[in-house]
């Protein structure tokens, strides 16, 4: 590519982006704001479902039933838990006993 398309690449983004920061500012520009996941240890878990044992969701995460990331390896990794994930999946188990 010779410098001359380049320069004349960068005129047409230049041009582009003047046109962008040109805009009326009676249009208002939406903020996209991520939904906050909010992510639980072992202990923790604990604490949000009360009567729930450190055992238990070791089990059910080995089991596969309780979704999980792990961060780091070996003794300082951690377990994490969606704290939706957690409350979703004792909330459906509520409402299969209620089936009963």
């Amino acid at each position: 590519m010779t410098a001359s398309r380049k320069n004349e690449i960068i005129a047409q983004l230049m041009g582009i982006l003047n046109e962008l920061i040109e805009v009326d500012d009676s249009e208002e520009v939406t903020e996209i704001s991520p939904d906050t996941v909010e992510m639980l240890t072992i202990k923790e878990s604990t604490e949000v479902v009360k009567g729930l044992s450190e055992h238990t969701i070791r089990k059910l995460i080995h089991q596969g039933k309780l979704p999980y990331v792990r961060t780091g390896e070996g003794v300082n990794g951690k377990i994490l838990i969606n704290k939706v994930d957690l409350l979703a999946f004792f909330n459906k188990q509520q409402t299969m006993r209620s089936a009963c």
